[in-house]
């Protein structure tokens, strides 16, 4: 039975996903990629973005792998599509990834703006849900044919699937960096009233990999 997962989401110590001011030159918002620097230097990441240069093997990058076991299909947030805000002006926006973006299988928008189906090179095809999570992630676990659902944010769209008790499981990762400001994952959210608890913590070389389960 395919479960909605979150894999290697970025947190800093004091609770914060991504930084302000989100813009083309900081798709995380400024400093947002702070968040992210363990992931920089995974083989997992070079490969992906065909460095040549090899990347680091051990915990992080194993965490990295991890992610993309078993996914059949992913759900993002407008935000995390692209900077673009309202009506889409035209097709032109197709993402931040060039042509061949890191998903290959199919992906799902939350937007209030409709826009036809958009087929990608190698495998990866975005369709845009106007409709809300739940006929989001519906259609998400329909493609996925019995594979994980994967959530890949942004901050506002994980919160509302943990809002409404959706995501089976979470696998944060937390890195040793202040923003001070930005976007609160856990902000007025109780998560043990949601049901969710602790099951593991592994310490990598840059981070720290957190998991939540929802218990039930």
């Amino acid at each position: 039975m395919s479960r909605l997962i979150v894999r290697s989401f970025g947190v800093s110590l004091d609770g914060f996903s991504a930084g302000p001011n989100q813009s083309v030159q900081n798709p995380l918002g400024e400093r947002g990629m702070e968040i992210m620097e363990w992931f920089f230097h995974t083989k997992v990441w070079r490969d992906m973005h065909k460095t040549g240069d090899g990347g680091e093997t051990g915990v992080d990058n194993r965490m990295a792998e991890k992610g993309f076991d078993g996914i059949g299909a992913w759900i993002l947030g407008r935000n995390m599509f692209g900077p673009v805000r309202g009506p889409w002006p035209d097709e032109s926006w197709k993402g931040w990834w060039g042509e061949e973006p890191p998903y290959h299988v199919p992906v799902f928008v939350l937007t209030h703006h409709s826009r036809p189906a958009l087929r990608m090179k190698g495998g990866t095809d975005f369709h845009f849900v106007t409709d809300g999570i739940e006929a989001a992630l519906d259609r998400a676990k329909r493609a996925a044919a019995g594979k994980d659902v994967r959530l890949g944010g942004g901050v506002a769209t994980v919160r509302q699937y943990l809002q409404a008790r959706l995501i089976d499981e979470l696998h944060l990762v937390v890195r040793p960096a202040l923003m001070g400001s930005g976007e609160a994952l856990f902000r007025d959210l109780d998560l043990r009233a949601l049901g969710y608890e602790c099951s593991e913590q592994v310490a990598g070389e840059r981070a720290t990999h957190v998991f939540l389960r929802r218990r039930g």
